[in-house]
């Protein structure tokens, strides 16, 4: 298997709610038979009815929220690019679950859940270089102290 992702589908409660909030991020994405399709960088985040996602995924879904043990993340330039991701999350109907703050490795990072409780990482790190396209290389931790 190819140590690749194209694509993350999230299971959400309603298509337009889930459309608007992240279309409120600044997030731009198609409808296709009730299904959104969003091109971030490299890969697409998918907006998908909760009840079909489980459909097709075969198993039953008892609808119930809670830590399903998966984050997304989105590394920034600055701390002040995190408190304003965070700040505009947060006008468009996320519930921020843990204030920006300074981090162990020396970064500094919130979290916020959107409407449908999918956990958003917004992180600063210094050790993580975004190139100008905004994707992320992860640094060879071998030869760092």
């Amino acid at each position: 298997m190819e140590q690749r992702i194209t694509l993350i589908t999230l299971g959400v409660a309603d298509i337009a709610r889930a459309k608007a909030f992240y279309e409120q991020l600044g997030w731009r994405g198609q409808e296709v038979e009730g299904t959104v399709f969003i091109q971030a960088g490299g890969l697409a985040l998918v907006l998908w009815g909760r009840d079909k996602l489980a459909a097709d995924a075969g198993i039953d879904d008892p609808g119930t929220d809670g830590f399903g043990g998966v984050t997304l993340a989105q590394n920034v330039r600055s701390r002040a690019e995190v408190d304003e991701v965070i700040a505009t999350a947060t006008t468009a109907g996320a519930t921020v679950t843990k204030p920006a703050q300074e981090t162990f490795y020396g970064g500094y990072a919130g979290y916020f859940a959107d409407p449908d409780g999918h956990l958003w990482e917004i992180a600063w790190n210094p050790g993580f270089t975004l190139a100008e396209d905004g994707s992320l290389t992860v640094p060879d931790f071998s030869t760092m102290d």
